[in-house]
């Protein structure tokens, strides 16, 4: 087991939340998170289900975003960011010295909140992941960008607009473009940070239902304040609060049935 950049010594992994008998990608083991002194990741493990889409729900400043940043190590861009515990990919230690974080995160895609596409062609934007990874012929990189799109549904909207500057599409059109620059690269993983924050509803529906087509083939974890989102297109939710993993389960037990009063509080709007 890897500790880097952990002040603290090495404390007993706890079994995580989750189906342990369903394939999994992820498997978090009794992570902390700090942003220097601050802790915002505390004692948290968790079982991510592979091929399925898990919703984190919690308030702002809970650590859903530190959490979903640390499974493709783009933490370990931020100063004074470190990391405690153990988080096993595919059964292999992410944070293990031999990993290179690059290719984690070609493996492991992020969305953000908002669209940001690159300042450039709606073609480049699409194959500037493959261009990086050395793709380099044209009918190639013509058969991936096209590929790319479709999955994202998003190929017959700008199939005659692929020279114009991506930062002229839609809102939502924009955002579907991200998801595609993502899976260009062909990752197992998508992470989605609040992707549709900045949409409006029906953009909203486009991206929900792209997620649903997509979880066939990829795992996705879904970060969002919409409750009403999370219970639409996740199968597993996990619950977080003041850095802690309150609750995980299936979606539709975990907003019926919830098995701590934090969770029915918060599903109910009584605090957040």
């Amino acid at each position: 087991m890897a500790w880097m950049g952990v002040l603290n010594p090495p404390i007993p992994s706890q079994a995580p939340q989750g189906l342990i008998s369903t394939p999994t990608a992820f498997e978090i083991r009794s992570l902390d998170c700090w942003y220097g002194n601050h802790q915002v990741i505390r004692q948290l493990s968790l079982a991510i289900p592979e091929r399925h889409i898990t919703a984190v729900i919690g308030p702002s400043g809970c650590g859903k975003s530190t959490l979903i940043r640390c499974l493709n190590r783009i933490n370990d861009l931020i100063p004074n960011f470190r990391i405690g515990g153990q988080i096993l990919f595919k059964d292999q230690d992410l944070y293990d010295p031999s990993v290179d974080p690059i290719t984690i995160r070609l493996r492991v895609g992020m969305v953000f909140q908002k669209p940001n596409p690159f300042p450039k062609s709606v073609y480049e934007n699409a194959a500037y992941g493959p261009r990086l990874c050395g793709v380099r012929g044209r009918t190639r990189l013509d058969a991936v960008v096209e590929e790319s799109l479709r999955k994202a549904a998003l190929w017959d909207e700008v199939k005659d607009k692929l020279r114009q500057n991506a930062l002229t599409l839609s809102g939502g059109q924009q955002q579907r473009l991200c998801i595609a620059r993502a899976l260009a690269v062909e990752p197992d993983v998508l992470l989605l940070d609040e992707p549709c924050s900045a949409l409006d509803p029906i953009a909203t529906a486009k991206i929900e239902e792209l997620l649903y087509e997509l979880k066939a083939r990829y795992t996705i974890v879904l970060v969002t304040h919409n409750m009403q989102q999370a219970a639409r297109v996740s199968e597993y939710t996990g619950f977080l609060l003041l850095g802690e993993l309150v609750e995980f389960g299936p979606t539709n037990r975990l907003f019926t049935n919830p098995s701590d009063p934090r969770t029915e509080a918060y599903i109910t709007g009584r605090f957040g």
